[in-house]
């Protein structure tokens, strides 16, 4: 598995840490040549690029602000140019509404309409854009080229990962944004049959499955990388 990959240019957005940084590392030990290194800072996407070149990948650092069209453009164009091409695309940054704003109560008639745009730009909108703009340069690959997010730009394969509670910056960030850290990580992950948070690395191994040639004849699916929540849906005591 670690040559599953051979060949392959990636980009991977929201790579600066967690996930990201964890899915384009792996990409690079698992034989990608190159990995475009997206992220709207600076420092970390630089960390993430030099672990990618440790594990045998050229690498280049992209710095992005999903909320701007023009940005997503520069980066899918600076990527596909810099590598001669691009073959997986990994639509990997999300922002929940704690990392946004620091008003505890955000119930959906409270929530002010600066912090809903965050959301949906950058979970929804920038993930349709960065895809509409790299879809020229996947439909022009012939290294069995996929993405890990959408589904209508067959014969590109296009599947998706579903993660639950995941130890990473941002979910760490959400739990301190509550009144008692501890108890907002225990109702959590208190769902999942796994009593743990799930690490990076183990979403990052899914994410370069579905990229790889060893899925070739899977496309249009949805992962669920959860610990379970999603098929038990019940609560431990």
């Amino acid at each position: 598995m670690l040559d599953s990959l051979g060949g392959k240019t990636a980009l991977v957005t929201g790579a600066g840490q967690g996930m990201g940084r964890a899915i384009a590392v792996e990409m690079a030990r698992h034989g990608a040549s190159a990995v475009a290194v997206a992220d709207r800072n600076a420092q970390t996407a630089v960390l993430t690029a030099e672990s990618v070149r440790a594990a045998g990948a050229k690498s280049e650092v992209i710095v992005s602000d999903l909320r701007v069209r023009d940005d997503i453009g520069t980066m899918v164009t600076r990527a596909a140019e810099r590598f001669d091409g691009l073959d997986v695309l990994v639509d990997n940054a999300g922002v929940i509404e704690s990392t946004v704003t620091t008003d505890h109560d955000r119930a959906v008639d409270s929530l002010s309409e600066e912090v809903w745009d965050a959301v949906y730009e950058v979970n929804l909108k920038a993930a349709w854009l960065t895809t509409k703009f790299a879809a020229p340069y996947l439909r022009r690959s012939l290294r069995g080229p996929a993405i890990v997010n959408a589904v209508d730009l067959s014969p590109v394969r296009c599947n998706c990962f579903c993660p639950g509670v995941i130890d990473t910056p941002l979910a760490r960030g959400h739990f301190a944004a509550g009144e008692d850290r501890d108890s907002r990580e225990r109702e959590m992950t208190a769902p999942q049959l796994v009593d743990r948070l799930g690490r990076p690395e183990e979403v990052a191994r899914l994410a370069c499955f579905l990229a790889s040639d060893s899925a070739a004849f899977i496309t249009g699916a949805a992962y669920v990388i959860d610990g379970g929540a999603l098929a038990w849906r019940g609560v431990k005591g």
